[in-house]
């Protein structure tokens, strides 16, 4: 009989707690946090690593929209990113930013004490709060995207020698 690889393991185990609390599906999750490489690993308390799984991507976005609404010490090309974004922009990523910082507090809560119940509230609350910001911020991203382009353009004729 051939050996149930980590992955289905994986799925069953979530499975469980997903019924327990209404959590989001695998899949869904795993999409957009990659919770699947929690298979690669052991653990007792599986709906504390989604969790941190997910505030692993919240946290690096909550740094990038900083640097970028505040660049001291940032590398070279956050500057030619914030020259190219426009005060719409710029208040979807203050937005976002806010949103992000809430995160941040909840998990450093969740950090502290661990509450089954306040892991899966966190999961479903932040699941769904990532479904607008990943869209806000790919509306950011897009723009700064497009203004990158025309900003090439228009200085294709300029020395950097």
């Amino acid at each position: 009989m051939a050996k149930e690889s980590n992955i289905n393991i994986l799925k069953k185990e979530y499975k469980k707690i997903q019924k327990k609390h209404g959590l989001p599906d695998f899949e869904r999750l795993n999409e957009d946090f990659q919770i699947e490489k929690i298979s690669e690993s052991e653990t007792e308390i599986l709906i504390r690593e989604v969790r941190k799984f997910m505030s692993e991507k919240f946290s690096n976005y909550f740094r990038f929209v900083e640097v970028i609404l505040h660049p001291v010490n940032a590398p070279m090309f956050i500057f030619s990113i914030v020259k190219l974004i426009t005060p719409e922009e710029k208040n979807k990523l203050t937005v976002i930013y806010k949103r992000l910082a809430e995160a941040e507090i909840s998990l450093i809560e969740l950090d502290t004490h661990f509450v089954e119940k306040k892991e899966a509230d966190f999961i479903k609350h932040y699941y769904n709060l990532w479904q607008d910001v990943k869209k806000d911020m790919l509306e950011v991203i897009d723009a700064i995207k497009k203004n990158w382009d025309n900003k090439l353009e228009g200085n294709s004729r300029n020395y950097f020698g």
